[in-house]
């Protein structure tokens, strides 16, 4: 199997003006936390919104892995729903010294392109920030950050750039080239 070059960026805001929200979409788009721990649902977030840009990490995570990591506290997901179909979402984990990543983020390919991915990510960030108050013992957030790489949806940076994420680190590393995994085996061509 040959490799491909992958960059990775890492950005950042160090304070809550930092954001910069994106309009709300037209329709009946909604944005909700999923409070009950779902190892299953979960999964079927990461696998349908990371199916085509090669999300692998968690693939093989077992059921009891998904469930200690929701477990853990102020660890939330955030869902973005379409007329009550789930569209995508956001996964906050918060980390030492009051730093909260957005450890991943998108939506289900179907969902791309209607304006839901700013919103979802303004309200995401605006989680991020207010962590600490949902989250008793939490240190207060002081600064939010996440990655992105050259696998990722062509619109991904522009995002975050628009909410106003700066950037903080890059990195080319080499990375087996494969097919896309798909939320399930042979769910998008190669």
């Amino acid at each position: 199997m040959a490799n491909i070059p992958v960059t990775t960026w890492s950005l950042e805001q160090t304070s809550p003006s930092d954001l910069l929200p994106a309009a709300a979409p037209e329709g009946d788009v909604r944005i909700v936390r999923a409070e009950v721990p779902s190892p299953e649902f979960s999964r079927f977030l990461y696998a349908s919104v990371g199916g085509d840009i090669r999300w692998t990490d968690r693939l093989g995570w077992s059921h009891a892995r998904w469930q200690e990591y929701l477990d853990r506290p102020g660890v939330e997901t955030w869902v973005a729903y379409d007329r009550g179909t789930p569209a995508g979402y956001v996964e906050l984990e918060p980390q030492d010294d009051g730093a909260v990543e957005i450890v991943y983020f998108g939506l289900i390919p179907a969902f791309r392109g209607r304006r839901i991915g700013g919103h979802l990510l303004s309200y995401g960030v605006a989680r991020a920030w207010d962590l600490a108050d949902r989250w008793p013992g939490l240190a207060g957030t002081k600064r939010v950050w996440l990655h992105t790489c050259s696998k990722d949806g062509e619109f991904a940076m522009d995002n975050y750039l628009r909410r106003g994420f700066r950037l903080f680190d890059t990195k080319v590393e080499e990375e087996p080239d494969g097919p896309t995994p798909g939320p399930w085996p042979g769910a998008f061509p190669a």
